[in-house]
């Protein structure tokens, strides 16, 4: 009697977790919603601010990359994807934030924006075209260079990622 229980218990215990697993295929923590598509490209996002940072062009497409290779289980390819993101960094800027008494900035502020196109080839309707943009505030007294440039890159490229992410796979 005790050991039909426990054959009963393990089988029951078996089939929910087989569910589970079956659907993590349709579900996604992230809140994503990839419909039927199981491929995506990014393409080359090239840098058409009027000041050009080198490198953030190549950093940008591979922090995209990234962010939905790691929150969505679609495959990364290079032609034909089901979700095509592509477009242009449009800004990169620094600008004076907040003034001291003496008339000297106290804060910078740089700005990257990019302007995006997604394409959904199974969902058409979902394809949209928009500008993304986010800024990071430091110390005049800083350069903005080393450690400071990339901590600066570093926070508004994932913010800016993210964005764009929950634009094309959530409905957040």
């Amino acid at each position: 009697m005790i050991y039909k229980s426990s054959v009963l218990i393990l089988r029951s215990f078996l089939i929910g977790l087989c569910l589970l697993f079956i659907s993590c295929k349709f579900y996604s923590f992230t809140g994503a919603d990839t419909g039927n598509a199981e491929t995506f490209q990014v393409n080359f996002f090239q840098n058409n601010a009027p000041i050009v940072e080198p490198g953030i062009d190549r950093d940008f497409t591979l922090a995209l990359q990234d962010l939905i290779q790691n929150q969505t289980n679609l495959s990364l390819v290079n032609s034909n994807g089901d979700l095509i993101y592509e477009g242009e960094i449009t800004q990169y800027y620094v600008a004076p934030m907040t003034a001291t008494s003496n008339d000297r900035a106290a804060q910078q502020r740089l700005t990257i924006a990019v302007n995006v196109r997604f394409f959904n080839t199974l969902e058409p309707e979902k394809d949209f075209e928009k500008r993304f943009s986010f800024y990071f505030d430091y110390d005049a007294n800083q350069q903005l260079v080393g450690a400071v440039r990339d901590e600066a890159v570093g926070e508004i490229f994932l913010r800016l990622t993210q964005d764009i992410f929950n634009q094309s796979l959530t409905d957040w």
